[in-house]
């Protein structure tokens, strides 16, 4: 993987990622798709209609089902759901945490039982870098002792530093598979820790930053905390992290989250708000949300919005999407969820241009106004 820092202004940055499968112009969102699609759409909708660079699997999901051994004999992920842009994999860890009833941190590794069937299984560093080494992605996450906040400061403590013992494993683990042919074209990203406290997330990010990942990520924030928090915690964060390297925020967020965090400093996001609020019957505007149930759309000729050129809003009105979402049709899905990804890419896109341009602040005031917002300093 190649990085290029194009421009910098103040924090904003626009860059460059080259992997083996696709050329990533930052900053990105990165649609989600769990278990091997983006929910309601398929790789033809990928490519002809939203054209995005990067989307992100699941390693936990993936190997439950159909299991990873299976999509590497089926030609990885790129040929097994034939979108042959890069692939993002997330550790599974954060799922293996949330969604087992019973589940135990070791000092090896994460021990869950199955949401589908209650198998035991067991993730260690070395466990999920193969499971990704048989799902073929282009840029790997690394397995991080993640926690719910608020937590106890020994139980911080106690996370940033078996995340660096972990994560000093994975990188030996990765060299050495690399050494003998294994993972050749497949990067690999460390994952910060620290909750909102910048004593730790200085420590964690310290640590980390020294190894030789090829990105580093921000995780742990977007559960619950108050926004201002989350912005000061990745303000703190960035000035710790490598100029040189991408840096990505985990699981964030709203579009107003999207344009704070890359003002930031911040590369790379991803988030299921997009596809999961499309299927709920929330659209996001340049305007603001239009929760399209609504009963004043029953008559709207209008497109979802005025200022978009996707699909869905260049040959569709508001009046047929409530139409649709209301008789429970499943073109609706596929439609909005459209929509919302288009308008997410978009948004990148635009302030990717403002740093180009040097009037990200500009940009970011326009953003605002148009949702009748004081963005404040």
């Amino acid at each position: 993987m190649r990085f290029k820092l194009e421009n910098q202004d103040n924090n904003a940055r626009a860059g460059q990622i080259k992997t083996k499968h696709s050329t990533i112009q930052t900053p990105i969102f990165m649609p989600v798709g769990t278990v091997g699609a983006v929910k309601a759409l398929d790789a033809t909708d990928l490519k002809e209609h939203l054209k995005p660079s990067i989307i992100l699997g699941n390693t936990y999901h993936l190997y439950l089902r159909p299991g990873d051994e299976t999509v590497s004999k089926l030609g990885g992920l790129h040929g097994f759901t034939k979108y042959d842009g890069s692939f993002l994999t997330d550790s599974g860890g954060f799922q293996a945490f949330s969604l087992s009833d019973n589940v135990k941190i070791e000092e090896d590794g994460i021990l869950f039982r199955s949401h589908i069937d209650g198998s035991k299984h067991m993730f260690t560093p070395e466990k999920v870098l193969n499971i990704q080494y048989n799902l073929n992605s282009d840029i790997m996450m690394i397995l991080d002792d993640l926690i719910a906040l608020p937590a106890e400061r020994n139980r911080i403590a106690e996370s940033i530093e078996r995340t660096t013992r972990w994560a000093k494993r994975s990188i030996e683990y990765h060299k050495k598979m690399q050494s003998q042919g294994i993972g050749v074209h497949q990067n690999i990203f460390a994952i910060i820790q620290g909750g909102i406290d910048k004593e730790f997330r200085k420590i964690s990010a310290t640590e980390l930053c020294e190894l030789d990942f090829d990105g580093f990520a921000i995780g742990g924030l977007s559960v619950g905390e108050a926004n201002s928090d989350m912005y000061d915690t990745v303000e703190w964060t960035t000035q710790f992290m490598p100029k040189d390297k991408p840096r990505y925020l985990m699981g964030v967020g709203t579009p107003e989250d999207l344009v704070e965090n890359v003002r930031r400093g911040v590369d790379m996001f991803d988030c299921v708000m997009p596809t999961r609020n499309a299927r709920n019957g929330t659209l996001f505007t340049t305007f603001g949300k239009v929760s399209i149930k609504a009963a004043r759309y029953t008559l709207d000729e209008n497109p979802i919005d005025a200022e978009c050129n996707c699909l869905t809003c260049q040959n569709y009105t508001r009046a047929y999407l409530r139409h649709l979402f209301r008789a429970k049709e499943l073109t609706y899905f596929r439609l909005a969820t459209i929509h919302n990804l288009h308008y997410y890419l978009t948004l990148m896109k635009q302030m990717r241009e403002a740093i180009l341009q040097n009037r990200f602040e500009e940009f970011r005031r326009e953003f605002y106004h148009k949702r009748g917002i004081n963005p404040g300093d």
